[in-house]
This record gives C-alpha cells, structure tokens and sequence, in this order.
C-alpha cells in the first residue's frame, strides 16, 4: 500500500464526520460544553426599570435643579419593591435591583444626598432624567437567540443562560475515546520492571490530548501480543459504545504487531494504513460499524504528533467544536538538510527574537524521546522533498503550546 499524504489521510479521516447529538445537562454540569441548539431566553431582563444604584428614587421634576427638600415616604430594597406611588415632592429610599415605584423615573446617588432627619432629604446635586435606572429588557427580551449552537459554554455564556431562566441546555454529546495498549513488554507506571519491559506512557498522553478537545478518554489498559487478547478488548471498547477506539502500537509490519489482523477480524473497514510523514508512517484508520479506529504507532513521540495532527480534528468534529492548527511563520535557528519523500514534523524550541519568530531544531529526532517532545513547543513542518535550507530561511512551525 503506498504512503499516503497527510493532507489526503486527514481528509479521508474527517470524510463525513458530523457532530454527535445533543444531550440535556442540568447548567452546573455544562461547563466547557458545546451548545447542541441555540439559548432563547425565557425571560426579559430585567424585567422591569430598576435602580442601578443605592440612592433616592423621585420625579425628575423634583430633582432636576439643587438645592431641593424631599420628603421619603418608604423604602425599595432589592426583592421587595416599594407598593405605593411617589408624588409631588416625595422620594423612596432604594437599593440597587430594586423595582422603581410608581411616578418616580429617577435616582439620586445617596452621596448627592443630605439627610435632614424626620424622613426628610436635601437634594445637593442636581439629576439627569432617567439617571441610574436600568430599563425593562435592557440586557435582552423575552425569546431573544442569546447564545448560537457551537458555542462552547464559558463562565459568561453560562451566566447569561442561567439570567435567562435556563436550569439545563441541550449540549453536545462528548465523545468517548476507548484506548488500548498493545505489547508485552509494557507495564503500567509504578510496576516492578523485568529485565526486558518498559513504562507504557503512551496512552496517558493520548487520553490527555482527547480531553483537551472536551471527549471522554477510556483506558482500556494494555493487551499482550496476542489476538485474542487484543480482539477481547476491542470488543470491551465496542460494549462501551465508543466513538474513537486509539489502539496504540501493533499496527507496523513485524510478527508481533497484529492490531490490523484483529480489528479486520472484528468487522473494521480499512480505510488508510501508512501515512507519508516522520514520525508517524504506521498510522492506520478504519471504520468499524459506527466506530472510528485510529491505530496510532507505538514510538512515544509518534503517537502524541499524530493524536495532535489526526486524533483532535477528529474528536473536535465529533464534539462540535471548531478546532484548527497552530501554524505560524518563522526563521530557522539552525540549518537543516534536505528532506525525503515523507512530510517531517520536526521537533524544535521557538523563541521570539526582536519581533520574529525563530524556530531552532532539536539536533536529534528520535521519536522515543518524549523528554525532547515535552521540552519543544512547536514542530517545524517540512515539505516532502524540501531543498536544504540554510539558517535564517523562513520556516512553517505547528505551535504546541
């Protein structure tokens, strides 16, 4: 099967993906979720001419030229308006968020306030018209679209639904990423190491890369070198209804890397398998009835570059979210040689320098280095057949973080 561009593999990976349906979560729930449909409000707000300061409501009239007396004939705190209606010379003591009585349509500041004693005020400034009083529906009315499907629900989109008496909002459902390690060298962190294993840091990265991009991560643990027990927790990932089964390693060309022959044997459609990009050739990815299948490499650095470039637009178009590259312009730090058939994601450190980015990559690229991937914040992205270029020419850099 020949190597297949980045550009076409991610294409082919997206091919009719749309976002997942909506479900209802109470609004303490919704943070960070994305809008299934749009938020109409159920309310005006506020739904009636309220005082936006602590003050003295009257008529204009009475409080348009200084020095003036008043008489308060009662009080309007917040909850609980004042009932009767404000006359000729007379003012109501009131608090922000509090109803504006009857015949009164302005507030004096208290501070613009001299109190006499015997429920009398003076009047020391004078008052615009209307001054300190917010209008019924000044935030918005009753079946205005607030907020627009898409929306990621952050602490003013929240805000705004809850003013508009909204106790749940139809969300997105989050998609649920089912990950399996594969190979008998593995252990999970913290275990008794043989002479002949190693730490499998593979899927803590790629569970954190899906819920960076709001999904839900299933480890699944890791499977030996054997079909039956890859297939048996294939099928586990399948029982939990999945969206995205991650396999991690087993997916190259060696006696021991059998994810291909097991998820073909469980029903998956082979989509794409080997990509023309470094690192991340073995990629595969495949359809198993509803389920997406992503087959990341087993090299580290290989599956945290892919998770960024294939996994999150995926799970980002599932979720309903807009997701899109980092890509940024820059100056190499250093000279790099001219590059093969395959799209290189080069791992480098990018500094800004008198106002331009310059974009220096590490000297070695191996990609079972995460210390060197958790070190560089962006990738230089060579072309495939790229010329030699020397330090100082411009570079496309992928921006991690």
């Amino acid at each position: 099967m020949a190597l297949l561009p980045v550009t076409e593999a991610l294409e082919r990976l997206l091919d009719g993906v749309t976002a997942l349906p909506g479900e209802r979560v109470p609004l303490a729930d919704a943070a960070g979720r994305v809008l299934a449909e749009p938020v109409v409000a159920l309310r005006t707000q506020p739904p009636f001419d309220a005082s936006a300061m602590d003050g003295y409501v009257a008529r204009f009239c009475d409080v348009a030229s200084a020095p003036a007396l008043l008489e308060v004939i009662g009080v309007a705190p917040a909850g609980r308006g004042f009932s009767g209606t404000v006359g000729e010379g007379q003012a109501v003591r009131i608090f922000t968020g509090a109803p504006l009585p009857e015949g009164a349509d302005t507030v004096v500041i208290q501070e613009n306030v001299r109190d006499l004693g015997n429920g009398r005020i003076e009047l020391t400034e004078p008052t615009a018209k209307g001054r300190n009083v917010r209008r019924r529906g000044l935030d918005f009315g009753q079946g205005d679209v607030l907020l627009e499907k898409g929306r990621v629900l952050d602490a003013a989109a929240l805000s705004l639904a809850a003013s508009a008496n909204h106790p749940a909002l139809n969300v997105v459902r989050r998609p649920l990423v089912a990950i399996i390690a594969t190979g008998d060298e593995l252990l999970p962190p913290g275990s008794a190491l043989g002479p002949d294993q190693i730490i499998s840091s593979n899927a803590y990265g790629v569970a954190a890369a899906s819920q960076s991009i709001g999904a839900l991560a299933l480890d699944l643990g890791i499977a030996a070198d054997r079909q039956e027990a890859i297939a048996a927790l294939v099928r586990q990932a399948v029982e939990a209804d999945a969206d995205v089964i991650v396999t991690l390693g087993g997916a190259s060309v060696g006696d021991h890397d059998l994810v291909h022959s097991v998820l073909t044997g469980e029903g998956m459609q082979l989509d794409f398998w080997k990509i023309a990009m470094r690192p991340g050739k073995p990629l595969m990815f495949g359809r198993l009835g509803h389920i997406r299948c992503i087959g990341l490499p087993g090299n580290p650095v290989a599956s945290i570059v892919c998770s960024q470039l294939f996994l999150k637009p995926l799970l980002a178009r599932l979720g309903g979210r807009d997701h899109h590259q980092d890509m940024r312009t820059a100056r190499l730090g250093t000279a790099m040689r001219a590059n093969d058939l395959r799209q290189d994601y080069v791992r480098a450190v990018v500094r800004e320098d008198a106002g331009t980015l310059v974009a220096t990559p590490f000297g070695i690229q191996d990609s079972s280095m995460l210390r060197m991937l958790a070190d560089a914040n962006g990738l230089i992205v060579r072309e495939p057949f790229a010329p030699a270029a020397e330090a100082g020419a411009e570079c496309s850099v992928l921006m991690l973080r």
